[in-house]
């Protein structure tokens, strides 16, 4: 993988977005600062490049002094604020993650960085395959799970469905996306983000995929 190139792409496109993100980020802030009390920015740890883990950053989602419970929140999760299931439906909560694709921590594609106790019953292999780029604030699987949330409310128990049924085929398409990379890709991927990520068709073709997987 052209880890130089992708990496420059990443800056390059990061920076050129900051008169549209900035705005944007601001807004978003002071939506969740009137909303209530707590922290604005959320950080949690995920495994990122090398298996290492660092801490990535989203808009604060949950409610404020919600220790532990489920790892997994899906669509209609009590714990979740007003302007969170806004953010999360639209993946704006994810917003700050370009700058953590600008400390290097992150791209803006490539894998979806997990946390470590989502993976623990994945096999090492998948995930020194997976993990050997840095993590994406979006990819082939972020698109494809688009409904994911959505689909999670459905079931008894979200976390469990996650990790071992949708994780595993979620990872199967970001190692396709390590081992074809290609600078196009890339470009082609963050193009679908753009054009699905609103779109309520896209919703719904995720959600039959996801219920098939499901099933």
């Amino acid at each position: 993988m052209g880890e130089g190139l992708k990496r420059i792409l990443d800056v390059v496109l990061v920076l050129a977005t900051l008169p549209v993100s900035l705005p944007l980020t601001g807004l978003v802030a002071i939506w969740i600062m009137l909303d209530g009390s707590g922290p604005i920015i959320h950080s949690q740890l995920r495994v990122g490049r090398g298996g290492c883990e660092f801490f990535v950053h989203k808009f604060r989602t949950l409610k404020s002094g919600i220790e532990g419970g489920a790892t997994v929140a899906p669509e209609g999760d009590s714990r979740i604020t007003r302007p969170g299931s806004f953010l999360r439906k639209w993946r704006l909560d994810e917003l700050p993650q370009l700058f953590d694709v600008l400390r290097g921590d992150m791209s803006l594609v490539g894998p979806r960085p997990e946390r470590p106790e989502h993976l623990q019953e994945i096999s090492a292999t998948v995930r020194e395959k997976v993990y050997r780029v840095r993590p994406g604030i979006t990819g082939p699987a972020a698109i494809a799970f688009l409904a994911e949330d959505e689909y999670l409310a459905t079931v008894p128990d979200p976390v469990r469905v996650y990790c071992r049924i949708l994780l595993p085929e979620k990872l199967r398409l970001e190692l396709e996306y390590v081992e074809h990379w290609s600078f196009m890709t890339d470009l082609r991927l963050i193009a679908q983000t753009l054009l699905k990520v609103f779109s309520t068709e896209a919703r719904r073709r995720s959600r039959r995929m996801i219920e098939q997987i499901g099933s």
